[in-house]
């Protein structure tokens, strides 16, 4: 990185800030729910149009069960030189229709919309950096290869494997997820996720005549929301969530199934191999019943590896000379950076600034969409 160009980089995007906002404007403007996978292709459309102009060839992989995938490279890049990766999602949580109550709006200075912040805006900024650097005339040290998928909301299944696939293959990964909090921290680790369902099958009877020949599965899973409940260290950053509870046929009845959707957050992974050999270890204490654990969902922690502290060191120093101050923090929710600090160095968190992630009131501040998509620019250029 060369500190003269930071003023240069950031004087350029500042004056495309209209640009921007437009973009990011009509983006939002397109929903695209993650259980909608037709609803990812007008989203889709958009960017490859905006990634074509800056001088990329996008290629769109199919998905299986969800909207697929958009794969850019640049046109003109030079062999050998390896790559490093920019990685994002177009998915929302928000459904279809949502727009009507929650419509793209701009006041005071700040764009709000469902998806305007979590992640449409890191998107935008990532197409515009990568403009940048090609109307500048600057050169990275490792091609920057762009990767967006549509199912990251839900755990990226779909996904998984070409992401994993990619971060085998970079120098380094810059995750577009929304900053943490309204200062913009970067993420610099993030807590793995882990989703299961347990389900107790006991035996029914009638609950007045012969209670004594039933098992009941709903006593046995509130001794095991009990065992799960006693998992939580909120010092060690272990959150153990039962969030939802299903059981028994009516009330004259012995329950003869139960089960729970259990949510596991942990910050270590170590931590996240102990919780796990509980509830795959869980034996029933009511006689007569049966316990199985179905695990569906597992992201292990985002970690401050040394890698990864690296990478966020130049991009302390980079933000340094763009005038820009920058600090870490810790986020309980997880995303793709996740899978790639397992690979290769990751810094989360280069997306927008703004809040309201999953809440009505989302929304970015566009004075911010410049600089930090500057701040990408420069990171890009950073000797690999």
């Amino acid at each position: 990185m060369t500190p003269a160009l930071a003023p240069t980089l950031l004087a350029h995007l500042r004056a495309r800030q209209g640009e921007m906002v437009d973009l990011l404007s009509r983006l939002t403007r397109l929903e695209s729910p993650t259980l909608v996978p037709a609803s990812q292709g007008p989203v889709f459309d958009l960017l490859a149009e905006a990634l074509d102009r800056a001088g990329y060839r996008v290629r769109r992989l199919p998905g299986r069960t969800s909207g697929g995938q958009l794969l850019a490279l640049p046109v003109e890049r030079r062999r050998g030189q390896g790559a490093q990766l920019l990685l994002g999602h177009a998915d929302t949580v928000w459904e279809e229709g949502t727009l009507a109550q929650m419509p793209v709006a701009m006041a005071d200075g700040r764009l709000s919309g469902p998806g305007v912040y979590d992640m449409k805006g890191g998107l935008v900024q990532g197409i515009f950096a990568l403009s940048a650097l090609r109307e500048l005339g600057l050169a990275p040290p490792a091609t920057p290869v762009f990767f967006i998928n549509s199912d990251e909301e839900v755990g990226s299944d779909d996904s998984l494997r070409t992401i994993e696939r990619l971060a085998r293959r970079m120098h380094r990964v810059f995750v577009l997820e929304p900053s943490l909090g309204p200062e913009g921290r970067l993420k610099t680790a993030r807590k793995g996720v882990g989703r299961f369902t347990v389900t107790v099958h006991g035996r029914a009877a009638h609950a007045g005549l012969a209670p004594e020949e039933g098992a009941s599965a709903i006593v046995e899973l509130a001794h095991v929301i009990l065992r799960l409940a006693a998992l939580n260290d909120p010092a060690r950053g272990i959150t153990v969530n039962v969030g939802r509870v299903q059981g028994g046929v009516r009330g004259n009845v012995v329950a003869p199934e139960a089960w729970a959707d259990v949510d596991v957050r942990v910050l270590t992974q170590e931590d996240g191999k102990v919780v796990e050999a509980v509830l795959l270890g869980l034996q029933p204490v009511t006689p007569g019943t049966r316990i199985e654990v179905e695990r569906w969902v597992d992201r292990l922690p985002l970690e401050r590896t040394p890698r990864n502290q690296v990478l966020y060191r130049t991009a302390v120093e980079a933000a340094g000379e763009l005038g820009i101050e920058i600090a870490e923090g810790t986020a309980g929710g997880g995303s793709d950076g996740n899978l790639t600090s397992l690979h290769t160095a990751t810094l989360d968190g280069l997306g927008a600034v703004g809040g309201g992630a999953h809440a009505v009131h989302e929304f970015v501040f566009v004075d911010r969409l410049p600089e930090r998509a500057a701040l990408l620019a420069f990171l890009l250029l950073a000797p690999v």
